[in-house]
């Protein structure tokens, strides 16, 4: 439970620290096989969303599925910051109740350790008719600018106030509007949505996000009384209503955590079985694997990634050199890039890693060749991979999330020991993963900082 108090006062009495994994190393013994069965975790990008959605009405939410992990433990302090009852019930079940008087602030301490925390300033706005929102945190991957949920925001009849922070104000309410987004931004779109559904009358946004998590939030507030039209889209269309109840979900399997196994057991060339995956929201990471030459076998709800890979790059016709390119949904997602880099580097033949979205993501690609990856950073947005490369084990330090995994994929594939430090990154989006990597034979070794 989080008692109420001042800002920047809520802690978990139940959880670890989130912070507390900064320091940590991983000490990876590599050329070992992953095998076995995995059973996949909720969706990160799903559950901060939702979380904060929970603000928008004085009714309690239990929310399922919730994955145990830094980002999340600080979304849910964040919540709790602002006067809301916030509960752990399970390991992995959330219980939100944001009844009474809601501060209309996001605690600042708290906003610059995730990005996420942006999140918190539709629900505010929405129910509180004004919001302060200080900067957000969040990875170093690039300029990720906000002026599509400011637009949003002023869009929908909101005062929008830019200093150093930002003031939001909406005293009357906000009505709604036919909205064009200037780029499908997955928290923008969210911010929009989680604003709208209490504003007077209908909005429409064009050109919104149509991610899996972008989804699964829109079901969760239709199961709170909203109305939503276009979910899976990018036109929205949201009838706005006076209040919203409580609810109960579980929250959807996180597509990129199946990747991130699929890479781990393709380069480690041991069969793994994944299961509870949500075959929809597929479709691209296994055309994007295919094309760097992993076989995917899927049957409903399980995955299985056979151990005979044979790890081609698949050549474009004419045996030009093929090019894998993230985008908004449905193409191939960009916190997938990373990933496929260093499922690259063990595959025959030579790709075009093309991350369009974020400047520095491919930055940490150095580590894997001082690893021994053959890699040319052609621009912060492209890399040339070429393989079968023998990597060696070597000290790391993870920057973000996924170069972290990255980097962990390479560990396990390599020769001799790598150690990996600033852990607490990589905790950020996987949990227990030195837990899980050893139920399926991984020799990892967790050394606290």
């Amino acid at each position: 439970m989080y008692a109420r108090g001042a800002p920047g006062t809520m802690r978990p009495v139940t959880a670890t620290d989130p912070r507390s994994t900064l320091g940590d190393l991983l000490v990876i013994e590599g050329g070992t096989p992953l095998s076995g069965r995995v059973q996949v975790g909720g969706n990160k990008n799903g559950a901060l969303p939702i979380i904060a959605a929970c603000l928008l009405t004085e009714h309690e939410c239990v929310i399922e599925n919730v994955p145990r992990i830094r980002d999340v433990e600080v979304m849910a302090e964040l919540v709790g910051s602002t006067g809301a009852e916030v509960e752990w019930l399970e390991q992995n079940t959330l219980r939100i109740k944001a009844a009474g008087d809601i501060m209309p602030a996001i605690d600042r301490a708290l906003s610059v350790r995730i990005r996420a925390s942006i999140l918190l300033a539709g629900p505010l706005l929405a129910r509180c008719g004004e919001v302060l929102v200080p900067p957000p945190g969040g990875d170093v991957i690039g300029r990720r600018r906000i002026d599509t949920h400011l637009h949003a925001f002023a869009a929908l009849g909101a005062d929008v106030e830019v200093e150093r922070d930002f003031m939001l104000r909406a005293p009357e309410g906000l009505v709604g509007t036919r909205f064009f987004m200037d780029e499908p931004s997955v928290t923008a779109t969210e911010n929009a949505v989680m604003a709208a559904v209490l504003a007077k009358g209908d909005t429409t946004l064009i050109n919104a996000a149509c991610e899996p998590h972008v989804q699964d939030l829109c079901r969760f507030l239709v199961s709170m009384g909203a109305e939503i039209d276009g979910i899976g889209s990018n036109v929205l269309c949201i009838h706005g209503r006076a209040s919203l109840g409580g609810a109960r979900h579980r929250i959807g399997p996180d597509h990129i955590e199946v990747a991130s196994f699929i890479g781990l057991a393709a380069v480690t060339r041991g069969e793994l079985i994944i299961e509870d995956v949500e075959p929809e929201d597929l479709y691209p990471v296994v055309h994007g694997f295919e094309r760097l030459g992993v076989r995917i076998e899927l049957d409903g709800r399980t995955l299985t990634v056979p151990d005979d890979q044979d790890l081609t790059i698949r050549d474009d016709f004419g045996g030009q050199v093929p090019k894998l390119e993230d985008g908004p949904w449905p193409q191939f997602p960009a916190d997938l890039t990373s990933i496929a880099v260093a499922v690259a580097t063990q595959a025959k033949g030579t790709v075009l890693i093309y991350e369009k979205m974020f400047e520095n993501r491919l930055v940490f690609t150095d580590k894997l060749v001082s690893m021994g990856a053959r890699i040319v950073l052609c621009d912060p947005h492209r890399a040339i991979v070429t393989g079968p490369a023998q990597l060696v084990g070597e000290r790391v330090d993870s920057p973000d999330i996924r170069a972290g995994m990255a980097m962990l994929i390479a560990a396990l594939a390599a020769e001799g020991t790598t150690t990996i430090g600033n852990v607490g990154q990589i905790d950020r989006g996987y949990e227990r993963i030195d837990e899980r990597l050893r139920g399926l034979g991984a020799r990892i070794t967790r050394i606290s900082g």
